[in-house]
């Protein structure tokens, strides 16, 4: 068997980006062939194509093979090795940036999971040999074509270690039910979203869901999107003093201003023009 290896790498400088593929490569191994024990200072992901091998963390031993995918975390001690009968062939990328971390952290690898087995429809392999195509075409316009492609390998990635990762039984389902309502919440308060809707949006049957979220939280998700609805309007009203009453029930997701004070003053005890009065005049206050 021959050994073949080809890289490419980015041909924009890496200046601290906040995210960043470095380079992205492709190599048939020969037998036994290792690398490490050895720490990197940057996230290296890798596709096995074919063949076998095992990968060894600080924290655990892995025999791998043909659609499995690691990916070494900076400034942990790895090392791998292929087989002797089947050595592996594998394309990889190695990523940094003051952003990595936290897309990992979304993604669900973490030094104590960092394999992952994909399907035969894996768009991985594909996207990587893309990344190494345009980084050899030598256009700066490669860099931004690198992140695409890293974050369609991630996307996929995150479904397969989400699916993994489930927990056996009801409870950990309900919290995670939670969790995807709150986020649902947080990121749709602005508009005139409804419970219905977003019943609709996760699958879930609307009774089902407001006795798991009371369940969970104290509070029936209509409660709890209007809270969050006021409190974010509370602070519109202290910081944005140009805007209306109506324009901050607007920005809430709540078009009827009559409603949105009615609903303030029942939370805050005091109408939305009120609140900013007092609020303004203590932020007004001279320091004794």
């Amino acid at each position: 068997m021959e050994h073949t290896y080809s890289v490419g790498s980015n041909p924009v400088y890496y200046d601290k980006q906040n995210l960043h593929v470095l380079f992205a490569g492709q190599s048939q191994t020969l037998p036994m062939h290792q690398a490490g024990p050895k720490i990197y200072d940057y996230y290296l992901l890798h596709f096995i194509e074919s063949g076998s091998g095992v990968f060894r963390t600080e924290h655990h031993k892995y025999e791998l093979g043909k659609g499995d995918c690691f990916l070494i975390h900076p400034g942990q001690l790895v090392s791998y090795v292929s087989d002797k009968d089947q050595p592996w062939c594998y394309r990889w990328a190695a990523f940094t940036g003051s952003e990595a971390d936290d897309l990992v952290l979304q993604t669900g690898f973490t030094p104590q999971q960092p394999v992952v087995t994909t399907t035969g429809e894996s768009l991985i392999p594909g996207a990587l040999s893309s990344i190494m195509q345009a980084f050899n075409a030598n256009k700066e316009s490669a860099h931004l074509t690198s992140l695409g492609y890293l974050y369609l390998i991630v996307g996929e990635a995150a479904d397969l270690l989400s699916s993994f990762s489930r927990l056996p039984g009801a409870e950990s389902q309900v919290k995670r039910t939670v969790k995807q309502m709150i986020h649902y919440m947080a990121s749709q308060y602005a508009h005139p979203v409804s419970i219905e809707q977003m019943c609709d949006t996760l699958g879930y049957n609307r009774a089902y869901l407001s006795r798991v979220f009371k369940q969970e939280t104290g509070l029936s998700p209509v409660t709890y999107l209007l809270k969050l609805r006021i409190e974010k309007s509370r602070q519109l009203l202290r910081e944005r003093p140009e805007l209306s009453v109506e324009q901050v029930a607007a920005s809430v997701g709540l078009t009827d201003a009559l409603y949105f004070s009615r609903q303030f003053k029942r939370f805050c005890a005091q109408s939305p023009t009120a609140y900013r009065m007092t609020t303004t005049r203590q932020a007004e206050k001279p320091e004794r």
